[in-house]
C-alpha cells in the first residue's frame, strides 16, 4: 500500500512552486527589487544598531537644535541626537513587525488549514469565531489589551500577532479548500493517505507561498500598529522605537517650538518601510495567489481592446 501511495505522490503530484518560478516570477518585478532593497538596508542598520549608534540616548546638544553639519537631523526634546535615535528605533519597530507577522501567519495559517482541510463542523466553528474576531474594532481592543497584560516588547508582539490573524486563515482556508477537491489529493485519500501525509505532502506545499506572501504583507500592518500603540503611551517606555519618538516629540512640544525634524523623520521611516513591505507582499501575493495570477483576471494582464467598426452593407 505504502509504494502505490509513493506512486501517486510521484506521478499525480501538482507542479509546485520551485526556486526558478519565484525567481522569474516575483524577483523580476521592479517593485520587488525596490521594496527588497529598501527592507535589506533597514534590517542591516537594525542588525548594525548597537555599533552605529551606541547610546542613542546620551545628550550631545541643545534641546530641539535645528539641523545642521553636526547633527544632520537635530537633536529631540533631550538633547539626543535625532540621526541615532533613527537608527535605535530602526531595531525595535523591525522587530515587532517581523515577530508580530510569524505571530499572525502562525496562528491564521493553522486555523485555516485545519478550516478548510476537515470541513463540516470545524469549518462551521472556527469560521464564526474568526467572524466573531473580525468584527472586533482594532485600535480598541489593542488599547484595552495593552493596558491589561503590560506594556512590555512581548506583550505588544502578542497582543498585534493575536488581532491580525484573521484575514490569514479566510485566506489560506479558501486555497485549502480549492487544493483539497483535486484529482491527486482524492486518489492519495483512496489508497490509504492518512490525513497529516495529505497536509504535509499535498495541501501545505501549495498554500505555504500565499502564507508567505500574506506574511510579508502582515509586516507592514504590525510596524504600523506598533507605532501608533507606541504613540498612544501603550508601548514599553525602556525602549526606542520609532513610534516612541513620535511620542516623546508630542509630549515634549514639538510643534510648538517648531522641531519638525523631531516628527517628520519617524514618520516618514514608518512609511518608507510599511511601502516597501506592501510593494513587496503584493507582487508575491499577485504572482503566487491562482485567484491573482489568472489571465483574464489579473489587473496588469487587463487589456481592453477596440471593437472594429462594423462594415457598411
Amino acid at each position: 500500500m505504502t509504494t502505490a501511495i509513493e506512486a501517486v505522490d510521484a506521478a499525480e503530484s501538482p507542479v509546485e512552486v520551485r526556486p526558478g518560478l519565484l525567481r522569474s516570477k516575483v524577483l523580476r518585478q521592479p517593485q520587488t527589487i525596490v521594496g527588497l532593497s529598501v527592507i535589506a538596508i533597514c534590517v542591516a542598520v537594525a542588525i548594525l544598531s548597537p555599533v552605529i549608534a551606541p547610546h542613542p540616548k546620551q545628550q550631545v546638544g541643545p534641546v530641539f537644535a535645528p539641523p545642521g553639519g553636526e547633527h544632520l537631523l537635530g537633536t529631540d526634546g533631550g538633547g539626543a541626537d535625532m540621526v541615532k535615535l533613527l537608527v535605535a528605533g530602526t531595531r525595535v519597530s523591525l522587530m515587532v513587525g517581523f515577530a508580530a507577522a510569524i505571530v499572525s501567519a502562525l496562528i491564521g495559517g493553522a486555523i485555516g488549514l485545519a478550516s478548510g482541510f476537515f470541513g463540516g463542523k470545524t469549518d462551521t466553528v472556527l469560521m464564526r469565531f474568526t467572524d466573531y474576531v473580525i468584527v472586533i474594532p482594532d485600535v480598541p481592543l489593542m488599547i484595552v489589551a495593552a493596558a491589561l497584560f503590560g506594556r512590555s516588547l512581548t506583550n505588544i508582539i502578542l497582543i498585534i500577532g493575536v488581532i491580525y490573524w484573521t484575514t490569514t486563515a479566510r485566506l489560506i482556508r479558501a486555497q485549502v479548500k480549492s487544493v483539497r477537491e483535486r484529482v491527486y489529493v482524492k486518489r492519495a485519500r483512496a489508497l490509504g493517505a492518512g490525513n497529516s501525509r495529505l497536509v504535509g505532502k499535498h495541501i501545505l506545499p501549495q498554500v505555504a507561498p500565499l502564507l508567505i506572501a500574506n506574511t510579508v504583507l502582515l509586516v507592514a500592518y504590525a510596524i504600523f500598529a506598533e507605532t501608533f500603540i507606541t504613540f498612544l503611551g501603550l508601548g514599553d517606555p525602556s525602549l526606542i522605537s520609532w513610534g516612541r519618538l513620535i511620542e516623546n516629540a508630542f509630549t515634549d512640544d514639538a510643534l510648538l517650538n517648531d522641531a519638525w525634524w523631531a516628527i517628520v523623520p519617524p514618520g516618514v521611516c514608518v512609511a518608507v518601510v510599511v511601502l516597501a513591505c506592501t510593494m513587496v507582499g503584493q507582487a508575491m501575493e499577485e504572482s503566487l495567489n491562482p485567484r491573482l495570477s489568472v489571465g483574464h483576471l489579473s489587473p496588469r494582464r487587463f487589456r481592453v481592446r477596440p471593437v472594429p467598426p462594423a462594415r457598411e452593407p
